[in-house]
């Protein structure tokens, strides 16, 4: 998803500031005249940037990202610190850091658009499952951390699990990028005790070992087909025992 954010001139004091008087063709040339400059400049030794940062012709206008879901424009540009005061030729490595330390955000670059825009490319922390913690179930990611979303705003459709179980969450992303028709079957997730995980589907539970893979998951598909063809269902598909699929019905 894209979003795109335009500076607020109004929020930033610039009382002494005259307003440019000039005739409007008189300030395109300008304009037209700095990215000249601007294009001669940005493959020239370290002053060329450092000059340009001085024109007001580049300060930042807008800034837009790229791959937001669950994050909030809004917040991520007071993570990012600029305001229409500040020029697009500053660091843009700083600017990618700041908004890597976003609680939502797991990478991201940032590159200029002349004359005034900054675009901010974000891959997000993907929400694996809700988790119950301190009465509230809070969205989580693969590594345990509770992300900041509000269920109410941005739907998902993830599973409930039990606790942030390490072997679990690891088996829900798994299953999330490599099976993504398996994981929206999901529904819940809990770890039963040292040796064994349950994983919902539904109305039909599956037992494993929390040292199962994606792979091995994905042997309860042809079994699950057989029966159908056969006008069969199960209610539980253990897979605790080595190359077995061991099904239970009704």
């Amino acid at each position: 998803m894209t979003a795109g954010v335009a500076l607020d001139p109004a929020t930033v004091s610039r009382a002494d500031t005259p307003r440019d008087a000039r005739p409007r063709w008189k300030r395109m040339l300008r304009g037209f005249g700095a990215l000249l400059l601007a294009t001669a400049a940005v493959g020239s030794p370290w002053w060329g940037p450092r000059a340009l940062s001085q024109l007001d012709f580049f300060h930042v206008r807008r800034v837009e990202f790229d791959g937001i879901r669950y994050s909030r424009a809004a917040d991520l540009v007071r993570a990012l610190g600029v305001d229409t005061t500040q020029s697009v030729w500053q660091s843009l490595p700083d600017l990618a850091r700041r908004i890597a330390a976003h609680p939502l955000v797991a990478a991201a670059g940032v590159e200029r658009r002349l004359p005034g825009t900054l675009v901010v490319h974000v891959v997000e922390r993907e929400p694996i499952a809700l988790v119950l913690s301190q009465g509230v179930l809070r969205p989580t990611d693969v590594s345990g951390a509770i992300l900041p979303i509000d269920p109410a705003r941005v739907p998902m459709d993830v599973p409930v699990a039990s606790s942030a179980d390490s072997a679990l969450l690891h088996l829900l992303d798994g299953l999330r990028v490599e099976a993504p028709t398996l994981y929206a079957r999901v529904t819940q997730a809990q770890r039963v005790n040292s040796n064994e995980l349950r994983v919902f589907l539904g109305s039909v539970m599956v037992r494993m070992t929390p040292d199962v893979t994606v792979s091995r998951f994905k042997d309860i598909l042809p079994v699950e087909a057989d029966l159908a063809r056969n006008g069969l269902r199960a209610v539980e598909l253990d897979l605790r025992f080595r190359d077995q699929v061991i099904a239970r019905q009704p």
